[in-house]
C-alpha cells in the first residue's frame, strides 16, 4: 500500500522529522535526569519523560515510513470539477443545511476545521464531481445519503495545512 501524499505533504513531514530529531537529546536528557530522582517504581517524572521520548521516537518512525511508501500525487485538477484542495459548498436536503469544506489529502485531514480527506466517504463522492450535481455519500452497505455541490472554488497545495499528530 502506497500513500498518496503531495510534495508539501512531504517537505512537512522531513521539517517535522528534523525537529523532532533536534529534540531527542533533550528528552534523553530528561529522562536522564528524572532517573536520578530515586525509585523508578514510584516515580512519575521518569515515566512521564520516557513516555514523552518514546512517543517523539514512534512519531519520527512513523513519517519515516510514511515518506518511505509514499507515491507523490499531482494536486492539479480540471476546471469546474471538485478536485484537491478546493473548497466545496456542499447542501445536505435533507438537513437543509449548506457547509464549505476543503478536500485535502488523509495526512492533513482535520474535520474540526473543514478539510475533509479525498479518502473519505465525502471526499471520495465529490472528486471530479461538478457544481450543480447531487451525489450519494456512501458510509457503509447500510449508510448513505445525498447532498449536492453549491461550488467549487479552485484552490492549491500550500503549506498552511498542519500535517495530523494522530
Amino acid at each position: 500500500m502506497h500513500n498518496e501524499l503531495t510534495r508539501v505533504d512531504i517537505d512537512k513531514m522531513k521539517a517535522e522529522i528534523e525537529e523532532r530529531i533536534a529534540k531527542r537529546a533533550q528528552l534523553k536528557e530528561a529522562v536522564k535526569a528524572a532517573r536520578e530522582l530515586g525509585d523508578l517504581s514510584e516515580n512519575d517524572e521518569y515515566r512521564s519523560a520516557k513516555r514523552e521520548m518514546n512517543a517523539n521516537n514512534s512519531r519520527i518512525r512513523y513519517l519515516e515510513n510514511m515518506i518511505r511508501t509514499a507515491h507523490v500525487i499531482s494536486t492539479d485538477s480540471r476546471e469546474g470539477v471538485v478536485g484537491l484542495f478546493d473548497e466545496v459548498t456542499i447542501y445536505y436536503p435533507e438537513d437543509e443545511e449548506e457547509r464549505v469544506i476543503r478536500i485535502v489529502t488523509t495526512l492533513r485531514n482535520d474535520v474540526f476545521n473543514d478539510c475533509i480527506s479525498k479518502e473519505s466517504p465525502v471526499g471520495k463522492a465529490l472528486l471530479g464531481k461538478r457544481a450543480g450535481q447531487t451525489v450519494t455519500v456512501h458510509v457503509n452497505d447500510k449508510v448513505s445519503y445525498p447532498i449536492e455541490i453549491r461550488s467549487i472554488k479552485k484552490g492549491q497545495d500550500d503549506d498552511s495545512l498542519p500535517i495530523t499528530q494522530y
